[in-house]
């Protein structure tokens, strides 16, 4: 059963504002977050663009920059995108699907999607994999967060506004295997336990992935990316 995106819109923009304040600051309390965005900054070095899908309020599409990357956001929820540009003025914001991205082939630099996945369903997610490879540059780096486990959450309520969604864990084995399947490489799966007192108390999963590398016939692969 396909999750419908119109009603997850819907509940974010109910919850903008709540979101934004309670949320705007979140990094500075998961060091295991600023470490691998730094990991991924490195990475991709001076390469560009880069986008966060479902950024939300903008917060780590800012920490992207204060990186020195060439950072953009994307986001379902125009009400987020309110808040996100308000707060961010320097940065472009814009609204869109990552299941169906109005971006060009092999455009992207990187993308981060910090659990932008949560409200798919297990086709939704491939589609969305599927759709990521293909704005991603050859060699491009994909980034992204989930809570690990088997369970859907449903929310009636959320941060004190009435909503109707759910969110959804997935299990590594899932995640790496549409991963895998969707074209992309030499991934790496990083779980972590939750902070306590910080987030939802849910076990935690970071995946760097790559876009291979196009090999030209006559000499070294076309683009290079950095080896950690």
């Amino acid at each position: 059963m396909l999750c419908d995106q119109e009603q997850v819109a819907r509940a974010y923009n109910s919850v903008a504002k709540e979101y934004a304040g309670k949320f705007c600051d979140e990094h500075k309390q998961k060091p295991k977050d600023r470490e691998i965005l730094h990991r991924f900054a490195m990475d991709i070095g001076d390469r560009k663009p880069v986008w966060d899908f479902g950024c939300g309020p903008g917060q780590t599409t800012d920490y992207l920059k204060s990186l020195g990357l060439n950072a953009s956001g994307l986001d379902l929820s125009e009400g987020m995108l309110e808040q996100a540009r308000a707060v961010h003025p320097g940065i472009p914001f814009r609204n869109g699907n990552i299941l169906n991205l109005e971006l060009g082939d092999n455009s992207i630099a990187g993308v981060v999607a910090f659990y932008a996945i949560v409200h798919f369903s297990e086709d939704q997610v491939r589609r969305a994999f599927q759709e990521i490879f293909r704005v991603l540059q050859p060699g491009g780096i994909f980034l992204f967060t989930y809570h690990v486990g088997e369970e859907t959450i449903h929310l009636d309520e959320f941060l004190g506004k009435e909503v109707d969604i759910d969110f959804m864990f997935f299990r590594t084995d899932f995640i790496s295997r549409c991963v895998e399947e969707s074209g992309f490489e030499r991934i790496e799966v990083i779980e972590r336990d939750p902070y306590p007192g910080v987030e939802y108390q849910s076990r935690r999963a970071y995946v760097f992935a790559r876009k291979p590398m196009v090999k030209d016939q006559h000499g070294p692969p076309a683009c290079r990316i950095p080896r950690r």
